[in-house]
C-alpha cells in the first residue's frame, strides 16, 4: 500500500461540495407547490427541485394564465451571496442576488418596470408556520424610496402523489 493510500483512507471521505449550512438555507422552498393570491385565488403552480447534487434549486413555474418561467438558485460560495438567474417564456429575464434576513431571503436586483422605466426588484420568501410560503415581490422606480407589489404569491405544498 503506497502513503498517498494510506493518507487517502485514514482522512475518510471528503464531504459533499455543497454540504455546508449556507447551501440548505434556501431549501425551504424545494417541493412541488398550488400558487394562490392572499385572497386564495389560484395564480399557478411551481416545482422546485434540489439539482446538481445539492448545490442549487432549479425552478419551473406555470401561471393560470399559460406564461411560464424557470430560474437556478445557488448560494455562491466565491461571493458568499445566493443568486437567481430567472428566464420566462416571454423573453423576460431577472438576475437577482442576496441571501437570508431574518427568516426571509430576500434577493434583489435591477429590470426595467412594464413602462420601460429603471427598476429596482426585490423578492422575498418567507416560510410560514403552518408550512406555506409566501412569495412578496416588490418594484420601486425610485430607487427604493417607496416600493409597489407586483406579485403576492402563497405557496402550499401539493398533496403527495399530485400531479401538475
Amino acid at each position: 500500500m503506497t502513503l498517498a493510500l494510506v493518507v487517502l483512507l485514514a482522512a475518510g471521505s471528503p464531504p459533499a461540495p455543497c454540504s455546508a449550512p449556507e447551501f440548505r438555507q434556501f431549501d425551504f422552498w424545494a417541493g412541488d407547490w398550488e400558487v394562490s393570491d392572499p385572497s386564495g385565488k389560484k395564480v399557478g403552480t411551481n416545482r422546485i427541485d434540489v439539482v446538481q447534487g445539492g448545490c442549487a434549486l432549479h425552478e419551473n413555474w406555470t401561471s393560470v394564465k399559460a406564461s411560464r418561467g424557470e430560474s437556478l438558485n445557488f448560494y455562491d460560495k466565491n461571493t458568499g451571496k445566493w443568486t437567481q438567474a430567472w428566464i420566462g417564456n416571454d423573453g423576460g429575464a431577472l438576475l437577482l442576488t442576496g441571501g437570508m434576513k431574518g427568516d426571509a431571503m430576500v434577493l434583489e436586483g435591477e429590470a426595467p418596470a412594464p413602462d420601460g422605466t429603471p427598476a429596482k426588484q426585490r423578492i422575498r420568501w418567507t416560510p410560514r408556520p403552518d408550512g406555506t410560503v409566501r412569495q412578496h415581490w416588490e418594484t420601486s422606480t425610485d430607487g427604493g424610496k417607496s416600493w409597489t407589489t407586483s406579485f403576492d404569491g402563497i405557496y402550499a405544498r401539493k398533496p403527495a402523489g399530485a400531479r401538475r
